[in-house]
């Protein structure tokens, strides 16, 4: 392989890590476009791009989430009976999204995470959460909760902070104990979504070399190595930059990338 592309994918890994550690977000958003453009450039088979894209950005997550969880859990701000609860659910969706995932087009993917990104960026531009108005449910509806999380999380390959933290902090979960609690809900996440499309994508034709189903290995070992890096960066920095500014400018950069994620997937 091209050093070259070994380097792109450390670049990416460490924007993204940078930016995850920032805003309290995983790198999805920004890794899938990317990814999809990077295999674009190495000549991937086209109909593979979005899988390949999801199912990589998702096993790139695991070491800065599993990072992110001992920090966490440190602090002992963890909800560990509410991680509980919102597991079962949150593996058996995340799973069941990767095959339904096999199954749909690259276009409908690329669609689908577009139009979440660009929910994901007009929340981060207005800045509202939720109002506390009511209290965690039990084992049968956090379960259900997690089944719902794991399932959007796997189809545009995220950690699920954007859904665990709202869905929380409205269950009157106080905010830092919600980011926390979100970190641990979003390794098993990451872990059981990259076996899926690992698995799913396991003797589909045309996969690049060094790939195991859809999950392209050189990509995940340089984006990963980079993030476990640049993601503390990004934690410490946000006590010292103006974030609320930085926000729009992300999501900005969210909408660009799903528009051009969708262009790209058209015209490939």
């Amino acid at each position: 392989m091209d050093p070259a592309w070994i380097l792109a994918y450390v670049f990416l890994g460490a924007v993204t890590g940078l930016v995850a550690g920032l805003f309290g977000i995983g790198g999805g958003g920004i890794m899938v476009p990317a990814l999809t453009l990077l295999f674009i450039g190495q000549g991937f088979d086209a109909q593979h791009l979005v899988h390949l894209a999801l199912g990589t950005s998702l096993a790139a997550i695991v070491p800065t989430a599993f990072a992110g969880v001992r920090t966490h859990h440190q602090h002992n701000a963890i909800l560990w009976p509410v991680v509980a609860r919102l597991v079962p659910g949150v593996l058996a969706g995340t799973f069941a999204a990767t095959f339904l995932a096999a199954h749909l087009s690259p276009l409908f993917l690329a669609v689908f995470f577009s139009v979440f990104m660009f929910l994901i960026a007009a929340q981060m531009l207005l800045n509202r959460t939720p109002p506390a108005s009511s209290h965690l449910p039990g084992a049968v509806g956090l379960s259900f909760v997690g089944t719902i999380i794991g399932a959007i999380s796997a189809l545009v390959a995220i950690g699920g902070g954007t859904m665990t933290v709202p869905f929380l902090t409205w269950c009157k979960v106080r905010l830092p104990a919600a980011i926390a609690t979100s970190a641990a809900v979003g390794l098993p996440i990451a872990l059981t979504g990259a076996l899926g499309f690992a698995l799913n994508g396991a003797g589909q034709a045309g996969l690049p070399p060094h790939s195991i189903g859809y999950v392209y290995w050189p990509a995940v070992l340089g984006m990963a190595a980079a993030s476990w890096f640049t993601a503390p960066v990004g934690a410490r920095l946000t006590h010292r930059l103006p974030v609320p500014l930085l926000k729009r400018f992300f999501a900005a950069l969210l909408v660009l990338l799903s528009l051009q994620m969708m262009w790209t997937v058209l015209t490939t």
